[in-house]
């Protein structure tokens, strides 16, 4: 039997947006999200215009902060994109995270970022956590997926213990893995946001504060950062990067 083919760095940033694309749908869909008045990113280059991006935020009642974004390095085979959905502190669910990317080859990042100490609520580890055990049990044992583990501490800091943080050959067989399981999470995702029990209001400042507090930490602390400066120089890089985490333009 043959190998499966591997798919030009083209074809597979254009069909991992496409998944992106889709996922962003279903969510804007079932939510309701208000597109922030003022984009200034939403199209950008690098000064040689060799790497082009966009990177778009919006609010909502359910959501706090969302980004949804992509850069593109062709002459690199490097491209990097995200889904990031931080929910408002009304509801405890975890926070949806999606990076998809070719480092050349595939990589994804899927995740239900913690709002608590796991180790001190039980009964929200069982809930949020266990079905995503059986998913990343399910990849882990995947030939075609290598488990990718980030050296920088702040990146493993933030994910969850059931992260789907893996790398791939970049097949139409490994892209249609990855749309099945992306759905899947968020599927599961947008149910517990409607099903969420309200959070008391007195609670809700300190998860509000600690949201920012993470949110800001590991936008600053991207390992990243140091590559968006070299190529898009420092100003534009401390916009994209002040733009993941907060609501103010600077």
């Amino acid at each position: 039997m043959s190998s499966p083919t591997n798919l030009d760095h083209t074809t597979l940033f254009v069909q991992l947006q496409n998944i992106l694309s889709e996922l962003h749908e279903e969510v804007t869909q079932q939510l309701t999200i208000l597109p922030q008045s003022d984009q200034p990113l939403q199209s950008f280059s690098s000064p040689d215009g060799n790497v082009t991006g966009s990177l778009l935020t919006c609010a909502g009642e359910e959501i706090d902060w969302m980004v949804y974004s992509w850069f593109n390095a062709a002459q690199m085979k490097f491209s990097t994109m995200r889904l990031t959905l931080w929910l408002s502190p009304l509801i405890q669910v975890p926070h949806l995270a999606f990076e998809f990317g070719t480092k050349p080859d595939l990589f994804f990042y899927i995740d239900y970022v913690p709002r608590v100490d796991l180790w001190s609520d039980s009964s929200y580890t069982e809930r949020y956590y266990s079905s995503m055990n059986a998913t990343y049990l399910d990849l882990r044992e995947n030939p075609n997926l290598s488990l990718f583990v980030s050296k920088a501490l702040y990146v493993r800091q933030f994910q969850s213990p059931t992260s789907l943080c893996f790398t791939g050959s970049p097949t139409e067989d490994s892209l249609s893995l990855l749309r099945n399981t992306a759905h899947e999470v968020c599927s599961r995702w947008l149910t517990w946001v409607k099903q969420a029990e309200p959070v008391p209001s007195d609670r809700r400042p300190a998860l509000a504060e600690r949201d920012l507090r993470m949110r800001r930490m590991t936008a600053e602390r991207d390992p990243g950062n140091a590559l968006a400066a070299k190529i898009f120089g420092e100003e534009l890089a401390n916009q994209l990067i002040r733009s993941l985490w907060s609501k103010e333009h600077e």
